[in-house]
């Protein structure tokens, strides 16, 4: 790939990551399930040894793959998730009172991850009001209806995966592994970009562009993605 003025490409994880990472930080990390993971990303955070770590995405891998290694590492402490389930270990350090988690409903995850990455400090759903979500939160009442106050989430670094992307940044996503990847994107003070295929600048056609490179700090060409399937449930079909 040719050199531009806003080249943001990264030789590597380990190098993308370099300067980056310290105890005590909170990193966003996209995917859903293991779809559309920053598999590289983790495994080099993995690899430096950071600890105590706050770490915000829909859940936490499995048990011997994607966020699940950085828990069986112990670096950790805290998880702020919307799921627990196909993670043994995750269930079992929250139950043992050895993890931090705060729950949230999917889509309120969601919204406080593209509030963040709006500059929006707040917003008011109705969504868990009455339940166990709403507890300590601040509610309000809107045309006769209560509303719980939801806070936007920000984060130290966000490590997101794309299909594609060039050397200003620019990324497409395929598909559902699109899913928390681009509200991500924004809501990083540093946001890093795994991708599966580097293009030249100018590929893209802008109106295809789903995250503008200006939300992007660096990018790298991931190698060996393995895209696991949680589970897989195979049978005949009816009449076989």
């Amino acid at each position: 790939m040719g050199q531009t003025a806003n080249n943001k490409v990264r030789r590597n994880a380990e190098a993308a990551l370099s300067g980056v990472l310290f105890d005590g930080m909170t990193i966003m990390a996209g995917g859903f399930g293991l779809c559309g993971i920053p598999e590289n990303l983790i495994a080099a955070i993995r690899d430096t040894g950071v600890k105590d770590l706050t770490v915000i995405s829909n859940n936490c891998g499995v048990d011997d793959f994607g966020l699940g290694i950085l828990l069986a590492g112990g670096q950790i402490r805290r998880m702020i998730s919307s799921y627990v389930g196909e993670n043994k270990l995750f269930a079992e350090l929250y139950l043992s009172g050895r993890l931090e988690l705060e729950f949230n409903p999917q889509g309120t995850l969601a919204e406080r991850i593209r509030a963040g990455g709006a500059g929006i400090p707040a917003f008011f759903t109705r969504t868990g009001v009455g339940t166990l979500v709403a507890e300590g939160k601040e509610i309000r009442t809107f045309e006769g209806l209560d509303y719980v106050m939801e806070r936007g989430l920000t984060a130290d670094l966000s490590i997101v995966k794309a299909w594609k992307g060039d050397a200003e940044g620019n990324l497409v996503y395929r598909m559902t592994a699109r899913n928390f990847n681009p509200m991500m994107a924004t809501a990083g003070k540093v946001t890093l970009a795994e991708v599966e295929e580097l293009v030249e600048v100018g590929r893209f056609d802008p109106d295809h562009i789903h995250t503008p490179g200006i939300y992007v700090d660096g990018v790298l060409g991931g190698a060996a993605y393995e895209k696991r399937i949680e589970q897989r449930t195979i049978r005949q079909h009816e009449g076989a």
